[in-house]
């Protein structure tokens, strides 16, 4: 089999040569069986040596706040996966345990020529990756399926902001937004041994009090159904209609994209296929493409994305400044996760995420921010957003979620603006300021009628 995939989305994390036994897909971030390049290299890789390619898994009992809403969502995913790789004869293989021994143990059960693992900038999936790559036996080939342009490719430095990642990304898409190819059939003999799922799900030690939500199907075939009825019925009106929270101006395919069940790349393309150019289709291939690969650079290149040590040096010195400003309300954990705040529009949007498991872009800024403007100071703020966003957003524990907060409690990505009580310099947002842009008496009697 030719190489069929771009080299530089390929990265080797040590200096081992490919060898003569099965070829591992250690399957990450990246959930799915289609449109993934890693899986493509992988299985390059296996029938230029003539040895089987086997996918694995493996299922940390803990992982940032995550709870049965997440872990039950992503283990639906996950048998999908292994039905649909049974019908190519790839075999799929669930670990348990920490990644870092597990995936080792299992390289050196099989004996495998090489490991091929997806990209991800969080810290703890990077420990994981440069613990193995030390330790195997066998060459470790880190490849960047989740970006339509890798992270690497994009820019080798963190960026001030989309307007600096912005034209780097352009300059090089045609390059990578290309069709993907399909995956093949394997070939060899292989026995089949189904995970039982029921059991997994049983041996689970995680958060059972945030219930898992009804309005999301997980899977990758749900995701496609997904992406095209937004093709068919938002997508002409993206533009105007996603910044209003009381609108079902969305795509609701940020799930999907964070547990990678299904490729930015196979969005792109088939908005670009439905979207004639129009204005919306702009927009919204910014948001996918130009913005979720900012977030990435971000939490790739800065070691503290998830501390106020990561935020830009004028914002770290103007929430210096004013960390003594009295606040008129001072809020705890508790009372922000249980939504007994003052203001009937924050908790709405707490509500919202706490019952739904997604809260508006828009409104996420608002929350935020207010976070930002009742706790004692940035520190706490960023560590009580960070909190609720990874225990209740399904798409949470991600650059995305990451970088949204920085933004909105630390200016990351944005500028200094005029200098005020407690923000700084920081921009602010106001309950009045969404009163001007969309219809809050109606967001606050959908989500919270009982403050209405």
């Amino acid at each position: 089999m030719k190489h069929i995939i771009d080299q530089r989305r390929i990265h080797p994390l040590n200096d081992h040569p490919i060898g003569d036994g099965p070829i591992l897909y250690w399957m990450s971030r990246d959930q799915r069986a289609h449109d993934n390049w890693a899986l493509l290299h992988a299985q390059t890789l296996a029938s230029e040596k003539n040895q089987e390619l086997i996918v694995v898994f493996c299922l940390v009992p803990h992982f940032l706040e995550a709870t049965i809403r997440q872990y039950g969502f992503m283990l639906k995913g996950l048998e999908e996966v292994e039905q649909e790789l049974e019908k190519h004869n790839i075999r799929f293989h669930l670990l348990q345990g920490d990644p870092s021994k597990e995936i080792l143990a299992y390289a050196h059960k099989i004996k495998a020529g090489a490991i091929v693992t997806d990209f991800d900038p969080l810290h703890i999936k990077k420990k994981w990756r440069e613990s193995v790559a030390h330790s195997c036996e066998c060459a470790l080939y880190e490849v960047d399926t989740h970006n339509i342009v890798p992270c690497r490719i994009a820019s080798p430095k963190q960026e001030f902001g989309a307007y600096t990642l912005r034209p780097k990304i352009h300059k090089v898409l045609h390059e990578y937004l290309t069709d993907i190819p399909s995956l093949k059939k394997q070939t060899l003999e292989v026995s089949h041994k189904k995970t039982h799922w029921k059991d997994v799900y049983d041996s689970l030690h995680v958060d059972m009090s945030v219930p898992e939500v009804q309005w999301c199907i997980s899977g990758e075939k749900a995701a496609h159904r997904v992406l095209k009825q937004f093709i068919h019925e938002r997508l002409h009106a993206y533009n105007t209609d996603r910044n209003d929270p009381t609108k079902d101006g969305q795509s609701d395919l940020s799930p999907y994209l964070h547990f990678g069940q299904i490729s930015a790349q196979r969005v792109a393309l088939e908005i670009k296929k439905h979207g004639h150019g129009h204005i919306h289709m702009q927009a919204f291939l910014e948001e996918l493409i130009v913005r979720k690969e900012l977030s990435d650079n971000f939490c790739h290149y800065n070691p503290h994305y998830d501390s106020v040590v990561g935020f830009p040096a004028w914002a770290q010195k103007t929430l210096k400044e004013h960390e003594k400003d009295a606040r008129e309300y001072t809020y705890t954990r508790t009372v922000f996760e249980h939504a007994h705040t003052h203001d009937p529009l924050w908790n709405a949007a707490q509500l919202q995420m706490v019952h739904t498991g997604k809260m508006h872009g828009y409104m996420r800024m608002y929350w935020a921010k207010k976070i930002l403007e009742w706790t004692k100071n940035p520190e706490e703020a960023l560590q009580i957003a960070l909190y609720l966003n990874d225990k209740y957003e399904l798409d949470g524990r991600d650059p995305n979620g990451y970088v949204g907060v920085a933004w909105s409690i630390g200016g990351v990505h944005d500028r200094a603006w005029f200098d005020r009580d407690i923000f700084g310099k920081i921009r602010y947002m106001s309950y009045n300021g969404c009163k001007s842009k969309f219809d809050v008496a109606g967001y606050i009697k959908k989500y919270n009628p009982k403050e209405e």
